[in-house]
């Protein structure tokens, strides 16, 4: 998962003395969540669709805001790498298939818009896809939730809407220039290894940069 993958990823950058900030989204421990937990909890609609893409989009670029003005904004100003495990990237990955898909460039437009240059948070220098096939990230889901499908939010319990998140962050990721890292192999996740290798050697050319 993105989690195990940044943690992964943190602990080989402090290996090499890379000074990074690790970031989580949504921020649960913050007030500024509270729309998103609302959200994912079904308090607005049952369905991700009864809630539209950029009133949902703006629930979580709002805790984006809220975080790097409290918490991680003095780390990036002082130079440090931040390495966040989603981003505004997710809001195009889960919201941009509410819309029609002749509207896709105009959303991702907005996207960018609202929340790099109108909020001003950092636009990232690097964007890692992990690709899951669906089918095996349920199964994934389900061990992790130990059997019970009733902890699932409203993201994860809705496999049309998780068909068409996959297919809208291919689309965002061929225009906006992603890495996308494969995590599966013939129905079957890979190593958290090799997954972790490929994501290492994708972030060492902007190591170099710096």
């Amino acid at each position: 998962g993105k989690g195990t993958q940044a943690k992964l990823l943190a602990q080989a950058l402090a290996g090499r003395g890379v000074p990074l900030r690790p970031v989580t989204f949504p921020d649960y421990s913050s007030p500024s969540s509270s729309l998103v937990r609302m959200y994912l909890n079904g308090e607005f609609g049952s369905a991700p669709e009864d809630v539209n893409a950029y009133a949902a989009s703006a629930f979580y670029a709002v805790d984006r805001f809220a975080s790097f003005r409290k918490d991680w904004g003095e780390d990036y100003r002082q130079g440090k790498l931040i390495l966040c495990d989603r981003y505004a990237t997710s809001n195009m990955v889960y919201q941009m298939g509410k819309v029609p898909r002749e509207e896709w460039d105009r959303y991702l437009a907005w996207v960018e818009d609202f929340e790099y240059r109108k909020l001003g948070i950092p636009r990232p220098d690097l964007v890692l896809y992990l690709d899951m096939p669906i089918e095996v990230s349920q199964k994934l889901l389900l061990e992790r939730y130990h059997g019970d499908s009733g902890k699932k939010d409203i993201h994860e319990s809705h496999l049309d809407f998780l068909r068409a998140c996959r297919e809208s962050a291919r689309y965002a990721g061929q225009r906006l220039g992603w890495r996308e890292i494969p995590c599966a192999k013939e129905g079957e996740p890979l190593p958290v290894e090799e997954i972790h290798r490929a994501v290492l050697a994708a972030v060492e050319p902007l190591l170099v940069k710096t």
